[in-house]
């Protein structure tokens, strides 16, 4: 099992288009398809780091994330209704993808 962190800086004034996109969208339509998120997260002040959004995914192998990766990003839907929305809010260039796993100790599992 492993997780993935995704870090995303939000283009400026998009902040709450994303988190409702997320929300009301993304987030819905990766689930039906099977996605394990176990968390979704904003800076705390708007300032400075006005665009932070970090999401994290849970795996439990690296055939699972590319059947869910083929399941979502595959599909009509994402590619013609939700990437080019996706394009318009982050700035694609700074995604950061970290996979991590848990320690023993780790509630998240």
């Amino acid at each position: 099992m492993f997780f993935e962190l995704r870090q995303y800086v939000l283009k400026p004034g998009q902040r709450e288009n994303w988190v409702k996109l997320m929300e009301e969208e993304i987030l819905p339509f990766q689930l039906s398809k099977g996605m394990v998120v176990v968390g979704s997260f904003l800076s705390e002040e708007e300032g400075g780091e006005d665009g932070l959004y970090v999401w994290i995914r849970r795996f439990d192998s690296e055939e699972q994330r590319e059947a869910l990766y083929a399941a979502v990003y595959e599909t009509d839907h994402w590619n013609n209704n939700l990437s080019p929305r996706v394009a318009e809010m982050i700035d694609r260039e700074q995604i950061s993808v970290t996979r991590i796993v848990p320690t023993n100790k780790s509630v998240l599992r």
